[in-house]
């Protein structure tokens, strides 16, 4: 077993029961201890899992934590950057773009700045940076303006107000957290209005969310799974999730550090 499956199954469990043991873990998944410490510490410093003495537990996030920008920058970067590149290869030359706040959408932006006549719409501070230093000038950067949360994210009236004139060619949407019941979901409710705004303006949906997104649940609502005409994962993703955000959503991109990305069927 590759310690990426090995770890995907850590994850889940930990998620289902709250926590885990060192010993546990070596007899079902037939490894060393060192193994699974080690196993554990990567997943830890990914921001995934709390190491603890002898096992490891969930994280205790609530519906309304809001994690900050920085904190949320250094957690999975890899496999932000494997999404971000292959959203990327969604965005044609001239089109007409909406970027919502976030770190992978802020991974998204440094690939844009290789494409031409781009027209973008962010409410995200660091998006809209990365763009204005390429320095394009066929390139137009707009900025909806609004209150500053604490990732960086721009929200609102201004910001809605801002929105609900537009008409995108594709909105690319990072989320706090994916389940089947909340959809894709915030932590902070004034976000969640600008965001819906954003994805109303837009003719097609594209969510950037990493494997560690899904089931986390923040207290508002931005979209329903079925709203997505694609998602773009990693293949950390459980086998329940890939089911469900195949079944609900119109495609579902997996994507691996190492590899390019393939369709779930």
């Amino acid at each position: 077993m590759l310690a990426q499956q090995r770890q995907a199954l850590i994850l889940e469990e930990v998620r289902r029961a709250g926590g885990v043991r060192v010993s546990d873990l070596t007899r079902q998944l037939g490894v060393s201890d060192m193994t699974i410490r080690r196993d554990l510490e990567s997943l830890a410093e990914r921001g995934l899992l709390s190491k603890v003495h002898g096992g490891a537990t969930a994280l205790t996030d609530h519906s309304t934590h809001e994690p900050g920008f920085a904190v949320k920058s250094s957690r999975l970067l890899a496999e932000k950057d494997a999404i971000a590149r292959h959203a990327a290869s969604l965005v044609r030359a001239g089109s007409a773009i909406g970027i919502s706040a976030g770190t992978t959408t802020h991974a998204l932006a440094r690939y844009l700045c290789d494409v031409a006549g781009l027209t973008v719409v962010t409410n995200s501070i660091p998006v809209a940076d990365v763009l204005y230093r390429a320095g394009r000038p066929d390139q137009t950067v707009i900025i909806t303006g609004g209150l500053r949360t604490p990732s960086d994210a721009l929200v609102g009236p201004f910001a809605v107000s801002a929105i609900r004139s537009l008409h995108l060619d594709v909105v690319f949407l990072g989320v706090h957290g994916m389940d089947a019941r909340g959809g894709f979901t915030t932590p902070n409710l004034m976000e969640a209005e600008t965001n819906r705004a954003l994805v109303a303006a837009g003719r097609r949906l594209a969510v950037l969310a990493d494997s560690s997104k899904w089931e986390l649940v923040g207290i508002s609502s931005i979209a329903a799974l079925a709203d997505a005409d694609i998602v773009i994962s990693d293949d950390g993703l459980t086998q329940a999730a890939r089911d469900t955000l195949s079944a609900e959503a119109g495609e579902l991109a997996l994507v691996s550090p190492e590899q390019p990305a393939e369709r779930a069927e």
